[in-house]
């Protein structure tokens, strides 16, 4: 997402195509608006493939992740969390994995504070939860 000031707002792109389009060279439009060539041909080639769409703003997200944690190895980490109630850094060498992937496993499973359970049962302790604020003051 650009910010308002961004030389290429969605309209600063049409503003570079309608100047493109009505027959100036894209270098010259670069110029004027303080933008790289290379950049102003890469928003003409993406209007000239996509249309209007092709002007918004892309997520930079992968569309893959090739490398992830297979599903059974983080089936393997989120068990022993639970059963043996383990940190990252005494999971990891168990399963050979390096405690940085153990505590993003134990993140994305929402498995990663130690603190936050009951050690003999394994149960989420929610502490101080009350029906209104003050509730504690006598």
């Amino acid at each position: 997402m650009s910010h308002r000031n961004a030389r290429l707002t969605v309209h600063g792109r049409r503003l570079l195509i309608e100047r493109v389009v009505s027959g100036r060279p894209v270098a010259h439009v670069a110029a004027e608006m303080g933008i790289s060539r290379a950049t102003a041909h890469k928003w003409v080639r993406r209007w000239r493939a996509e249309g209007e769409a092709g002007l918004h703003d892309r997520s930079s997200r992968p569309h893959t992740t090739p490398h992830r944690t297979p599903a059974a190895v983080e089936a393997r980490v989120c068990a022993l969390r639970q059963a043996r109630k383990l940190g990252p850094a005494r999971i990891g060498p168990i399963l050979d994995l390096p405690a940085s992937t153990v505590h993003r496993i134990l993140t994305r499973h929402h498995l990663h504070r130690l603190a936050w359970l009951d050690r003999p049962t394994g149960t989420l302790i929610r502490r101080y939860e009350r029906e209104r604020p003050g509730e504690l003051i006598h």
